[in-house]
């Protein structure tokens, strides 16, 4: 029983020896702990600044894109406004032309029966 307990001390001492040591090296990893901090707050922060970049670049190129749909969908718009209106004009002039030629063909009327009208009383009358 006496080996028994004796090895169990020795036990004992030897894990409280090889449990220092390891406060020895968390004392250096506390140390190099706020450099890997450090460095990844850089990492991070450079992250931050590329998507800060891509975002912006994204933006400008959408907007960029949407201004050129606005102005090809304007041109459009005036394009389709300048057909009406010479659709408009061209419909107004055909009007125009049949209504001056039914103007004309009721002054040609007119007197072409006029002619008719004289020359029937000249019938009658000889």
């Amino acid at each position: 029983m006496t080996k028994i307990i004796a090895s169990l001390i020795a036990g004992l001492f030897a894990t409280a020896a090889f449990a220092q040591a390891p406060t020895a090296s968390a004392t250096s990893t506390a140390v190099s702990a706020p450099v890997a901090v450090k460095a990844e707050a850089k990492d991070s922060k450079a992250a931050a600044k590329t998507e800060v970049k891509q975002t912006t670049v994204a933006a400008k190129t959408e907007a960029k894109e949407t201004k050129a749909a606005a102005k090809t969908e304007a041109k459009a718009d005036v394009k389709a406004a300048k057909t009406e209106v010479k659709t408009e004009a061209k419909v107004e002039k055909a009007k125009e032309t049949k209504e001056h030629k039914k103007a004309e063909e009721g002054k040609a009327k007119p007197a072409a029966e006029a002619g008719k009208v004289a020359a029937k009383e000249a019938v009658i009358t000889k």
